[in-house]
């Protein structure tokens, strides 16, 4: 399962990953205009009316002996999308535990269990409350699809540049974060723990 979206996000089939994409982000636009009920419907009745006719077009074909009467979709009513009894207990394992750890966070995070991590938690939040002025949910989950189809294959193709920058700015990070740590602490300087050059100690009188 993770192999094939791989293979969709890095577009290794370029016909595939187009048509996902495509109705991935026509769907999410329509939502703009339409109910998610007038969306589901529609694009259900285009597809079945593409693959009815192609259905027949292929036994007419078969009729007059122009084809050998393969199955069009055959490809895809081979796909075997189902799950073993263990593939599902994983699946819900992992599910559960993740929803458990994310509970927990929050949980610490609003009952200020780190003072440090509820007040960067509190920023978050108020910095949300920007974004959700520009934008709403549906225009969030549109880029959120598109970076997902087009962020993976950038990276990969300028691999190098990216690790470079990326570097570069959790150095900045890093460095504010410190800077952030010795205010919260008192503004002091880390005091050097290590002994003085040479293994000198201080002379006593």
């Amino acid at each position: 399962m993770s192999s094939k979206v791989t293979d969709l996000i890095y577009w290794r089939d370029m016909e595939q990953t187009g048509m996902v994409f495509t109705g991935l982000v026509v769907g999410l636009l329509s939502l703009f205009q339409l109910s998610i009920i007038s969306v589901i419907s529609t694009l259900s009745l285009v597809a079945m009316c593409f693959t009815i006719a192609v259905r027949l077009y292929y036994r007419i074909l078969h009729a007059l002996q122009w084809n050998d009467g393969k199955h069009p979709f055959q490809s895809y009513l081979d796909l075997d999308i189902t799950l073993s009894a263990e593939q599902a207990g994983t699946y819900m394992e992992r599910f559960i535990v993740m929803t458990t750890s994310a509970i927990a966070e929050l949980k610490r995070l609003l009952f200020v269990s780190s003072l440090m991590d509820s007040l960067k938690f509190l920023i978050l939040m108020y910095l949300l409350t920007f974004l959700g002025d520009l934008f709403n949910g549906l225009t969030l989950l549109i880029i959120a699809v598109i970076c997902l189809f087009s962020l993976p294959l950038f990276y990969k193709q300028h691999q190098a540049q990216v690790d470079g920058f990326l570097a570069k700015v959790k150095g900045s990070v890093a460095n504010v974060k410190d800077i952030l740590h010795r205010l919260f602490h008192g503004g002091g300087r880390a005091h050097d723990s290590d002994p003085a050059p040479g293994g000198a100690k201080p002379k006593t009188k």
